[in-house]
């Protein structure tokens, strides 16, 4: 054997020897993790990723920065050394401020980053594990199935009907049919050509397979690809990019009234130096630069936050059409209800029974029953011998087990030779076992695809009517069945052989909702949104299920049937899509019709799915959700948004999550735009009004970078308000600014001014010589008082009280005795040029501050008599 050989061109034999594995015992766990240690862990090189040198070089690199250090050199050049050492430090710890946010944000978006690796499924030590895919290591025998992306490049060793689509790779959507045969042809292949071969990123769209690991990470095909992507910028979200534009706007506006105020304070006669450190820290003040910032900061600390609570949020932009979502379309099996499936009901022999009769062995029927229970069945023993696979077939196997029936005994006197698995189009799957000298075929899928396989029509009315009975009472009904068929089959046309099978029975399963599903949905409704449950089920039981929840409120409410759906033209759904919540028996590409029909009207719309035909829909919905148990990779990577309890309660967790994170990203922007409009005010008024200049250029980059810097920066960890989810979801074409923001930003900005420079004009007209002072201490207190009357848009500090940010508490008390310190302390009166203030001097300060956080508290209580109008 030739060890450069391809893998394609080895055999089973060669593979293993060229890997030092077994196909039965696998790798040893002390042979991976040397492994491990030696090729490092089986995932693709993220490019994003920051380092922390990398994170502060981009605090100095932000062109504000710059120019305020190309001031702090003209400044000392003109031989200004306070100004000149403040302004460094206040530069230094705006900076150190902003890489302890950055550093702690992309800190959250790695663990994000890390959570999204999927499993595999490995044989070490003989036996099966489930272990994450980045702990993969070549030699591995791993196993695949529907709905898997391949986690490595690897050889089959052992194919069952498997097929896999590798336009990630190709760019040809053709699904490829892959096999175990070793490929002779000894020229290179191209990777379509290489039928033996599982490759790294691809979507197994059918079947399952065996095979060895013979490459990962970035050896792969997959991670050559990747290789060339690595200077990929990353893609902003639309409220980052609207905040962007909006920052930009705003500078322009900002740098056009500085430079104005510097011509005006030239012709007043004002020292040239003096005006052009103020116009320039003025510029520093009024840009919104932290904005882009802030958002990105709150969206990945908010990503972490959501992790707590079992939302596992992939792309940041979901966060924000969390907070608009108006119709959230769910699955029922395990979403909103407990995926705790129990067999309750069972129609044997035309009889109903609530349990499994003692007498069982007088009727063949029973015994035909466990057997297709039992090895029609994909369930496995996980390494904690716990039961892993569906919901469903984990119930039929307890059917078995409850009267001590053993499915590994059952498998070996009747081996799987062969199976037709399970997909929506199908409903219904088949596994062929050798029996002795003949075969046998079990059979389970919905009633009415059994039943029109069967060759019993004159019994069918009476399956149909027990049928309809169990599923009035919101059981899921599966009908069971069996063949004998000759010895030889043909593996190409597996199906020929699901035809005039012979019925064995029904059986009834029972999937209760879950109790928190229900306080959800009414919460939801109390919120303006609306619930849609589209199921695979019958109509009969998801009405039941419906019913319980509150989802439909009567049994009128009309139901629509995927059979239904598909005799409709869209604009034919679109008139009734608004007043449907139920939809059953609806098959997974049905669901993008249902989710474009809502976009139409200018819904926001949330997708739940687990399946690999969930996969457009979910990429279609504005909130793709996937579940993190029972979903496939395929769906996982095609959501926003990845449930890990698979709990309908999270996703309404996280709706709020989402509206509070959007809610403290414009009470940070309500208060850094108010402070910087009542900064240039007073700027801009004060020398129309004939008064000094009201602040120096250090102390307004004081309140700038410290005042309005770490109170903003606690506003994010502001609480959810007491009334987010009984408001309706804001629109998403909503301007930023709405809802009285910016009208707020003006005229409380306006306020701050006339506060401040009324009490300057008073202090200069009385000839004290702390007129500048005294501005700079209301300005300064002004915004404190501002930002503790902004943490609700609506409710009283009262109301809400201290505790709830105890943060922000801390940060607005720091920042007073801060400022205390620079008024009392020579050392900093030095530096900021300030002079110490007499009890009443500073009691009429706080007055101001007093009076700002009453205005404001007025202004709420107007806001909460209108809306009770």
């Amino acid at each position: 054997m030739n060890s450069n050989q391809p893998e394609y061109q080895l055999n089973e034999y060669e593979i293993c020897l060229k890997y030092k594995t077994s196909l039965e015992f696998g790798l040893s766990n002390e042979e991976a993790q040397k492994r491990h240690q030696l090729e490092g862990p089986n995932k693709l090189d993220d490019p994003k990723r920051k380092s922390a040198f990398i994170i502060l070089y981009n605090q100095f690199k932000d062109l504000l920065v710059v120019v305020l250090i190309g001031a702090a050199i003209i400044a000392g050049f003109l031989g200004e050394t306070n100004d000149t050492l403040a302004i460094l430090f206040l530069v230094i710890l705006n900076s150190g401020l902003g890489f302890f946010q950055e550093f702690r944000a992309e800190k959250a978006m790695n663990a994000i980053r890390d959570l999204t690796s999927p499993i595999a499924k490995v044989i070490r030590d003989g036996e099966v594990h489930t272990i994450p895919s980045t702990s993969l290591v070549t030699g591995d025998v791993v196993f695949l199935e529907s709905g898997n992306i391949v986690p490595a490049d690897i050889r089959l060793i052992e194919t069952y009907n498997l097929n896999i689509n590798e336009s990630l790779l190709t760019g040809e959507s053709q699904i490829i049919e892959k096999n175990a045969s070793k490929i002779i042809i000894k020229t290179k292949l191209q990777i379509v050509d290489q039928r033996n071969m599982a490759f790294n990123g691809t979507i197994i769209t059918k079947g399952r397979a065996k095979g060895i690991v013979v490459r990962t990470g970035m050896t792969t095909e997959f991670g050559n690809i990747v290789g060339l992507l690595k200077n990929q910028d990353e893609i902003k979200t639309p409220l980052q990019k609207k905040i962007i534009q909006f920052a930009k706007s705003l500078s322009l506006i900002v740098i056009a009234l500085c430079f104005v105020i510097f011509i005006t304070g030239i012709l007043r006669g004002e020292n040239l130096v003096l005006m052009f450190m103020t116009a320039l820290s003025l510029a520093v003040a009024g840009i919104p630069e932290a904005l882009p910032a802030v958002v990105t900061i709150s969206l990945s600390l908010g990503s972490k936050i959501l992790i707590k609570k079992n939302t596992l949020v992939r792309k940041l932009s979901a966060i924000e059409a969390l907070g608009a979502v108006t119709y959230i379309c769910t699955d029922k099996t395990g979403t909103l209800t407990q995926n705790k499936m129990l067999a309750d009901q069972f129609y044997v022999s035309h009889k109903l029974y609530s349990e499994i009769p003692k007498n069982i062995n007088d009727d063949s029927n029973w015994d035909l029953l466990l057997k297709t229970v039992s090895l029609n069945n994909d369930v496995f023993l996980g390494e904690k011998n716990q039961f892993i696979g569906d919901p469903t077939e984990i119930a039929l196997l307890n059917i078995a087990l409850s009267i001590n029936i053993s499915k590994s005994s059952l498998e070996k006197k009747l081996p799987r030779i062969a199976e037709l698995p399970f997909t929506s189009e199908r409903a219904m799957m088949s596994t062929i076992h050798s029996d002795q000298d003949q075969l046998i075929m079990f059979s389970k899928g919905s009633p009415e695809k059994i039943l029109s396989l069967c060759s019993e029509p004159a019994e069918t009315h009476l399956i149909i009517e027990a049928s309809k009975q169990m599923a009035n009472n919101g059981y899921r009904v599966l009908a069971l069945a069996y063949k004998k068929i000759n010895k030889e089959i043909s593996h190409t046309v597996l199906d020929e052989y699901e035809k005039n099978l012979t019925f064995i029975g029904l059986i009834g399963l029972i999937d209760p909702p879950r109790e928190e599903a229900l306080k959800a949905i009414v919460i939801c409704q109390e919120a303006g949104i609306n619930v849609v449950m589209i199921t695979g089920d019958h109509p009969i039981t998801a009405k039941a299920i419906a019913l319980k929840l509150k989802i439909l409120n009567n049994e009128k409410e009309k139901i629509i049937s995927g059979e239904e759906l598909q005799q409709m033209e869209d604009i034919d759904l679109k008139t009734i899509v608004k007043e449907v919540k139920v939809y059953a028996r609806v098959l997974p590409e049905q669901k993008i019709r249902i989710v474009k029909a809502l976009q139409s009207f200018g819904e926001i719309v949330a997708m739940t799915g687990d399946g690999v035909n969930d996969a457009p829909a979910l990429t279609k919905a504005d909130v793709g959700i996937s579940m993190g148990k029972t979903g496939t990779d395929v769906a996982r990577e095609a959501s926003h948004i990845v449930l890990l309890d698979d709990n309908f309660a999270t996703i309404v967790i996280a709706i709020k999550e989402g509206r509070r994170i959007y809610d403290n990203i414009r009470k940070f922007v309500r208060f850094a735009l108010t402070g910087n409009s009542g900064e240039i005010w007073i700027l801009f008024l004060a020398p129309f009004l004939g008064l000094p200049t009201p602040l120096l250029p250090i102390q307004i980059l004081w309140v700038n970078l410290i005042t309005d810097g770490l109170p903003g920066i606690a506003l994010a960890m502001e609480p959810a308000e007491k009334n987010i989810m009984n408001r309706p979801s804001r629109k998403p074409s909503e301007n930023f600014l709405a809802q009285g923001l910016w009208q707020h930003t003006l005229w409380i900005g306006l306020l701050m001014a006339t506060l401040t420079l009324g009490i300057l004009a008073w202090s200069y007209k009385s000839g004290s010589s702390h007129w500048q002072t005294m501005a700079f201490t209301v300005i300064t207190f002004v915004q404190l008082s501002h930002v503790l009357a902004i943490r609700s848009e609506s409710l009283s500090l009262s109301i809400i009280g201290i505790k709830t940010n105890l943060p922000l508490f801390l940060c607005v008390s720091f920042n007073f005795l801060l400022h205390l310190s620079i008024l009392y302390s020579q050392t900093l009166r030095n530096i900021f040029k300030t002079e110490p203030l007499n009890f009443k001097e500073l009691l009429l300060c706080i007055l101001a501050a007093l009076i700002l956080f009453t205005v404001v508290e007025i202004e709420k209580k107007l806001k909460r008599n209108k809306n009770q109008i």
